[in-house]
């Protein structure tokens, strides 16, 4: 053959006793290898194997120390290590040598592409935090300049006098709550005098015999009252319970969702009172960006506060028609059980029970199960 092939070549490079190429044969290896590649193949696209022998095995590039001094380059145990002159000429060809823990070289070629850092929670958790700072500092300003009269503020008329008229009417249930609760704990404490004193008139009754029949007439009469009076201390009660889950539950959640419209509307007039600033001012390269921003920032809060004013609006619908609904019906029992009470019409009071379905406790007697109320 004309020209060697380059693997026998790589097999037979002379290694002097330090482990390094001869100087003298470093050009002539180089230019064969170049020759024998094919057109557009570099030399990190190249493995270079020596077959010798019977062996399949390839011979490696490894740097590192020749082991011993005088071997053959045979090509199943012979290992070469390029000298420094050589190693910088294959490092200025784009070849990286990559040593792995194992011992054998690998030949890694290529643009080195680095993995997308992964996010720091630290970094994430201070990001937070600084919006937080800063749309709080802005409606702490927009709150100060509307209490000294210095900034504007949007104003839903019709809405604002119904959340207005919603909250008066608030501090007026909630005052005839704690009266009914006044005068359930004093009834209750006169239907259990009565009682006791019943039982104290039926004793004596049995005692005297002289007086049996007149201490007889008021036992009847204050064990008689006693049974009335839990009949309406039991429609007082279920009346105290039905207006305070109007006003505690029903009528505070829509006030917590008005609480949630009025943040809205802070936060909506702080970021439009930055926009108008930003607008008042010259419009050039440094303060396009921060217009442009504003204004995507006041579009997000703009249609925040939309959705609540929207929200507030359908619940104060059906609060309203639910606050009279409830207290119709509660009014007219209270109304009914006070009436037969001191009429003394124990039927009638009875009557009004039933048509609320009103179910009374009997003392000493536990309430029943839900299996029970099934």
């Amino acid at each position: 053959m004309a020209q060697e092939s380059p693997k026998n070549s790589a097999a037979e490079i002379p290694v002097t006793s330090n482990g390094q190429l001869e100087d003298s044969h470093e050009h002539s290896f180089n230019r064969d290898l170049k020759l024998s590649l094919p057109v557009g193949l570099g030399l990190s696209e190249t493995k270079i194997t020596s077959h010798g022998f019977d062996s399949t095995k390839e011979g490696v590039v490894e740097a590192g120390p020749y082991p011993g001094k005088g071997s053959s380059a045979s090509a199943q145990s012979s290992v070469v290590s390029p000298s420094s002159a050589a190693a910088s000429r294959l490092a200025g060809q784009g070849c990286d040598l990559i040593i792995p823990t194992g011992g054998r070289a690998q030949q890694k070629s290529g643009p080195v592409v680095l993995a997308d850092e992964v996010k720091n929670p630290a970094m994430e958790k201070l990001e937070l935090v600084r919006k937080w700072s800063l749309n709080t500092y802005k409606c702490t300003r927009q709150i100060i300049s509307e209490k000294l009269g210095r900034g504007s503020r949007t104003v839903d008329l019709e809405l604002e006098a119904q959340i207005d008229i919603l909250r008066d009417n608030k501090k007026k249930y909630e005052n005839i709550l704690r009266l009914a609760q006044t005068l359930s704990t004093q009834l209750f404490q006169m239907v259990h005098t009565q009682r006791q004193l019943g039982e104290a008139f039926a004793d004596l009754s049995l005692k005297s015999l002289e007086l049996h029949e007149e201490f007889g007439y008021n036992a009847d009469t204050q064990k008689l009252l006693a049974k009335n009076g839990e009949t309406l201390l039991g429609a007082i009660n279920f009346f105290i319970a039905s207006v305070n889950t109007l006003v505690n539950k029903t009528i505070e959640d829509t006030l917590l969702t008005v609480k949630q419209y009025e943040s809205a509307r802070i936060e909506y007039d702080a970021y439009r009172t930055d926009l108008e600033e930003l607008n008042l001012g010259p419009r050039d390269a440094n303060t396009l960006p921060k217009i442009e921003q504003s204004q995507q920032l006041f579009q997000v809060h703009k249609e925040k506060y939309d959705k609540m004013r929207n929200d507030v609006s359908i619940k104060l619908k059906f609060l309203e028609e639910n606050k009279v609904k409830v207290l119709h019906n509660q009014l007219v029992l209270f109304h009914n059980a006070i009436a037969a009470y001191f009429a003394g019409n124990q039927k009638q009071l009875e009557q009004t029970l039933k048509q609320f379905h009103i179910k009374l406790k009997t003392p000493g007697v536990d309430a029943p199960s839900w299996l029970e109320e099934q």
